[in-house]
């Protein structure tokens, strides 16, 4: 199986011996990030630094004029990743004959919430998540598309993994977050991430719903979940708390838009694109989740996309829906964290690969060389030697 590993251009800008390191581990290809969320990552063997603070989402090349005069366009990275930092690190991995792909993170940007708050996801209590960038207001339609190409279709790569693209709700592991202190389960987390911008507001109401009866119902809806009552898993706990017709309104609506959305990014990067370049998704496929694994119908997503990584690091049931929808050619990638204190295992990887590809999987990916321990290679190199 081919396997694939996920780096940051600054795990490689600086370090001479980080390229032939993660050739070592035994991958034919490098996810390289192009455009990529605000973070705080340890590089545990860079002999120049130890921690990268990326104080923002930023795209990690630098951008073209397409984006002259547009209020939402993409920011460049500050000192963490200067001037063509992607193209660099991707000379530098090709030239130990890795495959270089593009990886894309797309409606995930606290700087762009923050600096236009009007494009961010509002709940039904008027809360807005700067983090989370609605995917229903065609400004930031635009904008997303055309980041989608630009940072994908970058030199020499050879195909492309967008993340993020769909719906970005509540759960978010925000700076020193506080947001366990209720379990707000599945459905919890469903009507806390219903957006109620103005976007999404005239969506319901296409949809013949009233957004301010909407509004009203979620907030009765989660009254007892804030007193400490359970709340229900799953599609049935969201029917249970909203009812059933009015959850599949709402459900209809998000879906409708999240599909267009997604086959206009994929389609502007295949007009970007040479011929033979791979476009895949990272995907869940339960289509009202949120988050960086975009909630997808799996019939759908892989009608639109050449296939899809799925987070299998909890297990692999995710893969059998996708699975049941595959073409011959369908790539499906069963992503495994390799990383122990992230929760990794990648002692078991070899067992959990095989598991994997049993359920469908086509390929695997590892996330994420460069944030892993010396002992986490290892026993990721002996896996996929194993396997």
């Amino acid at each position: 199986m081919k396997t694939s590993a996920f780096v940051y251009p600054w795990d490689v800008n600086g370090d001479p011996e980080a390229p032939g390191r993660l050739a070592a581990l035994g991958v034919r290809q490098a996810t390289l990030a192009a455009a990529y969320h605000s973070t705080r990552a340890l590089t545990p063997r860079h002999p120049r630094h130890r921690v990268v603070t990326a104080e923002h989402a930023a795209v990690l090349y630098p951008a073209d004029d397409r984006w002259a005069g547009r209020a939402l366009r993409p920011y460049p990275a500050g000192g963490w990743a200067p001037g063509d930092a992607y193209g660099e690190a991707a000379a530098a991995l090709a030239g130990t004959g890795l495959e270089v792909h593009t990886w894309v993170v797309l409606a995930h940007n606290s700087r762009l919430g923050a600096e236009h708050p009007d494009t961010s996801v509002v709940n039904a209590y008027g809360d807005r998540y700067p983090w989370a960038p609605c995917i229903a207001q065609p400004a930031t339609r635009a904008y997303l598309t055309d980041l989608a190409a630009e940072a994908a279709v970058r030199p020499g790569a050879r195909g492309t993994e967008l993340e993020s693209l769909g719906w970005y709700g509540l759960a978010h592991l925000h700076a020193h977050d506080k947001t366990g202190g209720v379990g707000l389960g599945d459905a919890g987390q469903y009507l806390m991430s219903l957006c109620f911008c103005p976007a999404c507001r005239a969506g319901y109401a296409g949809q013949g719903l009233d957004p301010d009866e909407l509004g009203d119902a979620v907030r009765t809806a989660l009254e007892p979940v804030w007193q400490g009552a359970p709340s229900d898993g799953g599609w049935a706990g969201v029917e249970k708390l909203l009812g059933g017709t009015t959850a599949a309104t709402t459900r209809a609506w998000r879906d409708t838009t999240a599909r267009t959305l997604q086959e206009a990014a994929v389609a502007a990067v295949r007009a970007a694109a040479p011929a033979g370049f791979q476009v895949l998704l990272h995907a869940d496929p339960v289509s009202y989740h949120c988050g960086a694994n975009a909630g997808v119908d799996p019939a759908h997503v892989l009608s639109v996309a050449d296939g899809v990584v799925v987070p299998c690091t909890g297990g692999s049931g995710p893969l059998a829906p996708f699975a049941e929808h595959a073409r011959p050619d369908t790539v499906l990638a069963a992503n495994f964290t390799i990383v122990s204190g992230m929760g990794g295992s990648p002692g078991t990887l070899a067992e959990d690969a095989a598991r994997a590809r049993g359920l469908g999987a086509t390929e695997l990916r590892l996330y994420h060389a460069g944030l892993a321990s010396d002992g986490d290679l290892t026993a990721a190199r002996s896996a996929l030697a194993a396997f």
